[in-house]
């Protein structure tokens, strides 16, 4: 799988243009996934061939914040990725997340509910 970078919920077109800036030298794979494709398993969104898609289409709320999803990279990749966000001066990402063998075949908004409480379990 080739290393792509998933963005959901990224409202600002200038602070979506800082993250393709910074990662446009990386070479990886950048898509901004759109809300009706939430209740896809994100190893199909990343490009896993081995998950099928459903076919039911999200109709549901936004996401409550932006979340990033790195797929197909190694972990210099994942640091060379966070270092370029930084200098690119992207701000504050609350939720990101690694493609695993355990959550590739999560929904994306289950995806993100279980991030959101680890977010907030380490916040506190």
């Amino acid at each position: 799988m080739k290393a792509t970078v998933l963005l959901f919920n990224f409202q600002d077109k200038e602070r979506v243009m800082k993250i393709r800036r910074a990662l446009l030298p990386l070479k990886f794979c950048i898509r901004q996934v759109p809300k009706s494709e939430y209740l896809q398993p994100a190893g199909f969104l990343a490009g896993d061939k081995s998950v099928n898609p459903v076919k039911e289409v999200y109709d549901g709320p936004e996401l409550s914040d932006e979340m990033l999803l790195m797929a197909g990279m190694g972990s210099q990749e994942i640091d060379a990725l966070i270092m370029a966000l930084r200098r690119q001066g992207v701000g504050k990402i609350n939720y990101k997340a690694v493609l695993t063998e355990t959550n590739r075949h999560w929904r994306i908004i289950d995806l993100f509910e279980e991030i959101k409480k680890e977010h907030e379990a380490m916040t506190k």
